[in-house]
């Protein structure tokens, strides 16, 4: 964690990044930090204006006209040394992992009847029943947010059942479709083109509240 690099976005955003790809310590730690800038008053103070984390990097952008850059890579430096002494520790080790114990759970209710259920089956040599089950079974951590307003990069799923992107993405996917692709799992928001392996569908009007940093549980309906 300590081999972070920083490099300028342009001249109101500035963008650390961790070497260690995707991966859910990672993303707990890249939260972690995540939620430490948010909530620090200095920052705010000095321009900055939004926050957005990624699997293995964070972006902080200012205002451009009002923020003031160099007081804010100070700060952010500040923060992240103490983060990686160990400083987010003090009030336990769920900090220190990256699980706030605020994190908000959402429920996502899901029929399980989508096009590719099978074909992830097969690649998992299991039967379409348990790859329902190895998708119920965890609680996600929501490691950004992307691609579409909205749309969750859920991380903590069952490997066995991990599948490639499509050959060939379609060209329009239905708002509410719960997909795969590699180890990652997440919802489309709204009907746009994808290439992630359909397995299920819910509601999208309740992706909305969803932020970085919250967990996800799918229920069976």
């Amino acid at each position: 964690m300590d081999e972070v690099t920083l490099t300028n976005l342009g001249d109101s955003a500035l963008l650390w990044t961790w070497p260690d790809g995707i991966s859910l310590a990672t993303s707990r730690y890249v939260l972690a930090v995540y939620r430490t800038f948010c909530d620090d008053r200095e920052l705010r103070d000095a321009g900055m204006v939004d926050v957005v984390p990624s699997y293995c990097a964070l972006a902080v952008h200012c205002d451009p006209d009002l923020g003031d850059l160099d007081t804010i890579r100070e700060r952010a430096e500040q923060l992240l040394a103490t983060t990686a002494a160990g400083g987010m520790a003090d009030s336990g080790t769920a900090a220190a992992d990256g699980i706030a114990p605020e994190t908000e759970v959402h429920r996502l209710p899901v029929v399980y009847d989508g096009p590719d259920l099978d074909r992830v089956a097969r690649r998992a040599e299991a039967v379409p029943r348990s790859v329902v089950e190895m998708h119920l079974a965890a609680q996600y951590t929501v490691a950004m947010i992307g691609f579409r307003p909205h749309f969750p990069y859920l991380i903590g799923m069952d490997r066995r059942i991990a599948t490639p992107r499509l050959e060939r993405p379609r060209k329009d996917v239905p708002a509410g479709s719960v997909g795969i692709a590699g180890e990652q799992t997440g919802v489309y928001p709204v009907n746009s083109p994808g290439g992630w392996n359909l397995i299920g569908r819910t509601n999208p009007d309740l992706l909305v509240p969803i932020r970085p940093g919250d967990a996800v549980v799918f229920e069976e309906v």
